[in-house]
């Protein structure tokens, strides 16, 4: 536990941290957690837009977050200060630093530490492997503020490995027909391409424009992602092409749709996409995940800043511990899950 001096008389949490219009607010520290409006001061989980945003007068967060949120929403006038993971950064009576949340690149979870109590805000996270971010790392809390996208029973995430088998077991079944996989630009394109490398694919994977520039960043960040090429460049047939499924060129004639959700696992779901070969990938923790992230903080109180709250309460409260929701807006929205 990080050392903060003098012992202050414990304040609960949520006299100090709370949300107002723009976003979860430390008052003591004077920022924002993942502000839906601009504001002077905020503190950036991740890349992906309903939690980065622009128009912020200064931004603390990691250095690849930083480096993503300037190629998706421009320099501006944003003056960006990093943290290494682990480094502890004081604002006033407050200490913060940041650990992994193994989301996306640079996804960080935000720990805060004011009058005697530890405040985890984790942003969006995932406890799967994925080599193309750094790995979830639990932090003891006293609150633990979690996601709750797939907080329901039937969320149990599969094997991400074992569903790249299945393209690639297409992709052998079908070498005349190119395979189109539908997928977010950030986050979900990359960790497909490492699995897809994982797996033995070392053939040239085609991209979409629009995650061209996300990859680029990835590789700076020395997460290799081998022979990468331009879809203009795509075969007729045989390609691996990622793309946003409303963007399959014509040229690559009858292509196998791909689509790669977490919200696949529900049948209907998966009837109703556009997909012939849908994957149930995701970069969200699952029912398991979520309940197994909680009990290894060991926090007595869960704050729940969106998806299925209810559920999640639910089963929390039948664990022994608090929990409720934030009912934050406008988060959950971009990602592609």
């Amino acid at each position: 536990m990080v050392e903060l001096g003098p012992l202050w008389p414990m304040v609960h949490p949520e006299t100090w941290l709370y949300p107002r219009r723009e976003g979860l607010f430390c008052a003591p520290g004077g920022f924002f957690i993942d502000p839906v409006r601009a504001v002077d001061r905020a503190v950036i989980t991740h890349a992906h837009s309903d939690h980065a945003r622009a128009g912020h007068a200064a931004v603390l967060t990691r250095p690849e977050t930083a480096a993503l949120m300037r190629a998706r929403l421009g320099t501006g006038r944003t003056i960006y200060q990093t943290l290494n993971w682990g480094e502890v950064l004081r604002l006033g009576e407050v200490a913060i630093w940041l650990q992994p949340a193994g989301h996306v690149l640079g996804s960080a979870q935000i720990a805060i530490e004011y009058a005697g109590q530890r405040v985890v805000v984790s942003g969006d996270y995932k406890r799967q492997p994925d080599r193309s971010c750094a790995p979830f790392e639990p932090i003891a809390c006293d609150v633990f503020v979690t996601e709750a996208t797939f907080g329901l029973p039937i969320f149990r995430h599969p094997d991400a490995a074992d569903e790249v088998g299945k393209l690639l077991a297409s992709v052998a079944r079908l070498p005349d027909r190119s395979h189109v996989v539908g997928c977010y630009s950030l986050g979900k394109t990359q960790r497909l391409i490492c699995l897809l490398r994982d797996a033995g694919w070392d053939g040239p994977i085609h991209l979409h424009p629009a995650v061209s520039t996300m990859c680029q960043i990835y590789e700076n960040f020395g997460i290799g992602l081998g022979d990468l090429r331009k879809l203009a460049e795509a075969p007729s047939r045989g390609a691996i092409v990622l793309a946003p499924l409303s963007s399959v060129p014509a040229a690559l004639g009858d292509p196998v749709l791909v689509q790669a959700s977490g919200w696949l696992r529900v049948r209907k779901r998966a009837l109703q996409s556009r997909a012939d070969l849908p994957l149930v990938i995701s970069d969200h923790a699952d029912w398991d995940g979520l309940l197994g992230t909680i009990a290894e903080v060991g926090a007595p109180e869960i704050w729940i800043t969106h998806g299925s709250e209810a559920a999640l309460i639910h089963e929390i409260g039948k664990r022994g511990r608090r929990a409720r929701a934030l009912r934050l807006i406008g988060y959950g929205v971009e990602d592609g899950q």
